[in-house]
């Protein structure tokens, strides 16, 4: 940047091969970043849906022991009126 006879600021548009060569490996280190962040975030995902999926039954299964449960309690007060 040079100081001009206005008093403005004025930018050289030349730009050198080194600075180049570094925006466009800074543009793939994004763009590698993101991709690798998208990955994982599919990972996450399908190890979440996998433990919602996991939860759902293990609270199905949680219910019909509760079921039998209190079956079972019935017929025990059943029987221990029945002495």
């Amino acid at each position: 940047m040079e100081f001009g006879d206005n008093r403005r600021w004025r930018l050289e548009r030349r730009v050198s091969v080194s600075v180049l060569v570094q925006l466009v490996t800074l543009a793939g280190l994004i763009v590698g970043s993101w991709v690798n962040l998208q990955r994982q975030l599919d990972i996450v995902s399908h190890d979440v849906k996998q433990l919602l999926t996991t939860q759902e039954k293990f609270c199905e299964k949680l219910e019909r022991v509760q079921e039998k449960t209190i079956a079972h309690e019935c017929r025990l007060g059943v029987l221990e009126r029945q002495e």
